[in-house]
């Protein structure tokens, strides 16, 4: 078994988590992101505002970064590559992403804590949300804290995935405990909660 693939697919340079989520970010301030458009007084928007990528053309790096912030959290690396794909100057893009980390819109450690629970709730295991955080370029000691700040139990998760994709006689079928071991293993779990969910070691 320890040839397969560690996850159920390839992680992307800046994966991205399902759930909006904003908890912990200030209020924008009124009009913050569509204010300063052309048209945006009436509520409508003037001939010349045809929407490109990623909204109305004359929004600057800022108003498109609220714009995806709004939405959920985002590390820094995600919203550099978002913005810099959508043509947006590069120093320009720091510059707008450093405002808006010193006003509290973006921070990776908020980010990283959010991932971590997105991906816990849709039954991914430790070791595959740890490396999906380091693709968001977040170093080892915020890795850590992340994951420890963590307040759900890895071996419930577990036992919880195999009951409900192999029903409550998985560990009593060794098919059934080999095939509940792989699926955790591609979903990212450690040794011990794959033996203690499934009762089958996967270093066998």
């Amino acid at each position: 078994m320890r040839d397969r693939p560690p996850y159920d697919d390839p992680l992307p340079p800046g994966s991205l988590f399902e759930d909006s989520q904003s908890e912990g970010r200030p209020s924008p301030e009124p009009n913050a992101a569509s204010s300063s458009a052309p048209g945006s007084e009436r509520g409508t928007e003037p001939a010349s505002g045809r929407r490109g990528r990623g909204g109305p053309r004359g929004l600057d790096a800022t108003q498109r970064a609220i714009g995806l912030l709004t939405r959920r959290e985002h590390s820094r690396k995600e919203l550099q590559r978002k913005l810099t794909s959508r043509g947006m100057d590069a120093g320009e893009v720091e510059t707008a992403i450093d405002k808006l980390s010193g006003l509290g819109w973006q921070d990776d450690a908020r980010f990283a804590d959010s991932l971590v629970r997105s991906r816990a709730n849709n039954g991914y295991g430790p070791i595959r949300i740890r490396a999906e955080l380091g693709t968001h370029g977040l170093g080892s000691e915020a890795v850590a804290q992340a994951m420890a700040a963590y307040d759900g139990d890895w071996l419930s998760n577990a036992r919880d995935l195999v009951r409900r994709r192999f029903g409550e006689a998985a560990t009593q079928d060794p098919a059934l405990r080999r095939k509940a071991a792989d699926f955790l293993l591609r979903r990212g779990y450690d040794g011990d909660s794959i033996r203690n969910a499934t009762r089958f070691d996967p270093d066998d």
